[in-house]
């Protein structure tokens, strides 16, 4: 369990220390463009293999997005990625407020409720 926390925790910060790459102005226009195309993946609804489908469908997850980062880490300078990488390491320490994520998943499920009891009609 802790190995996976471990995984889940770099892949966070990896994650993050992309999306700040991707707005530092020192980068070039293609690894940003390639960032965002890796963030949209990891926040898209849509994959190449859904996630309802046991197994597979986080494990296509779980191995592109890690590809994804390492390819964007080769193509920006080593300097620039360690100073983003060490603030997103820091910003990953912050508390994480458990009221505001319960506060979310209740919109959210209030939006899918009223969408739902719309179409039904």
């Amino acid at each position: 369990m802790k190995f996976l926390r471990a995984i889940a925790h770099n892949i966070r910060v990896h994650g993050h220390t992309t999306w700040l790459c991707a707005r530092d102005p020192a980068v070039g226009w293609f690894p940003r463009l390639f960032a965002l195309i890796i963030a949209g993946y990891a926040l898209s609804p849509i994959d190449l293999i859904p996630d309802f489908i046991p197994v597979l469908g986080l494990l296509d997850d779980a191995l592109l997005l890690p590809v994804g980062i390492w390819l964007f880490r080769k193509m920006v300078p080593a300097h620039i990625y360690a100073q983003h990488f060490a603030t997103a390491e820091k910003a990953s320490a912050r508390p994480i407020s458990h009221f505001a994520a319960i506060a979310i998943v209740a919109l959210w499920c209030i939006a899918a409720m009223s969408l739902t009891s719309m179409w039904t009609r």
